[in-house]
């Protein structure tokens, strides 16, 4: 097995350039995985790794027979190299680099009446990281992010979604080519808009669903207000008239499981 002991060495640099530049994971079609979990995750989700990198002294040689690793390099580093690249305290001594995928509308297949969880513009990679999460909860059919902002591969979005990103049925498209997507096939859409609202609950999830969340600074466009089979609010019962992105999806999303589970 190749050894690395050199924080000098061009796949280190490499590593360190995909961790922190969208621009470079973009160009080489790569980005970064730390952990266990998160890369037996992408492995079971079918993503390629190119290289995987262990550090002996922290991890535990026992795990390396249940990782499925491919045509993937495997690489010893020192621990002084690892304290370099670990971008988390707790990853157990192993990053991996995979190949991206592209996360087409066009490549999306739903089941006869599906369940889907769309964001717009969402630029914080906490709050991605957390709707990964709520629609890994949910096991919803699809998550959609409409007119992204973000590098879906920003390794604060791996971190915050644990590894979510891996789990979810994900596409990435214009608002107008999702809208278009949703109207081909007969899926009702529910926005979460204040105005010309009905409570949340009022609504019948189960049929083909897409529930639709924007950002807390802007909420949704115009697009979606014209499109949506209605507008849905979760009433406030307090002193401000907004919560956080991924919570109200929570809510909504888990109000659509609740309807279809009874």
């Amino acid at each position: 097995m190749k050894s690395i002991s050199s924080l000098h060495n061009k796949n280190i640099k490499q590593l360190l350039q995909l961790q922190e530049k969208s621009r470079t994971r973009r160009k080489e079609g790569l980005f970064v995985v730390e952990g266990l979990r998160e890369i037996n995750l992408a492995i079971a989700a079918g993503y390629m790794f190119t290289e995987i990198y262990t550090c002996p002294e922290v991890f535990s040689a026992e795990h390396i027979p249940h990782i499925n690793t491919g045509n993937a390099t495997l690489i010893n580093i020192s621990q002084e190299v690892y304290q370099k690249i670990a971008y988390r305290n707790s990853t157990e001594g192993i990053i991996g680099i995979a190949k991206n995928k592209p996360h087409l509308l066009s490549a999306i297949e739903l089941p006869e009446n599906p369940l889907i969880l769309i964001a717009e513009a969402p630029e914080k990679p906490g709050n991605i990281g957390a709707l990964l999460r709520t629609a890994d909860a949910a096991n919803v059919d699809a998550f959609f992010i409409a007119n992204p902002r973000t590098d879906l591969y920003n390794p604060n979005i791996i971190r915050s979604s644990v590894g979510c990103v891996f789990t979810n049925n994900i596409a990435m498209a214009s608002s107008a080519e999702i809208i278009a997507f949703l109207k081909e096939k007969n899926i009702n859409i529910y926005t979460a808009i204040l105005q010309k609202a009905k409570n949340y609950t009022s609504q019948n999830y189960k049929e083909a669903s897409a529930i639709v969340v924007g950002t807390e600074a802007d909420g949704l466009t115009d697009e979606w207000r014209t499109a949506a089979t209605q507008n849905i609010k979760i009433p406030m019962e307090g002193k401000i008239d907004s919560m956080n992105v991924s919570v109200a999806a929570g809510i909504l999303i888990f109000e659509a499981k609740r309807q279809r589970n009874n």
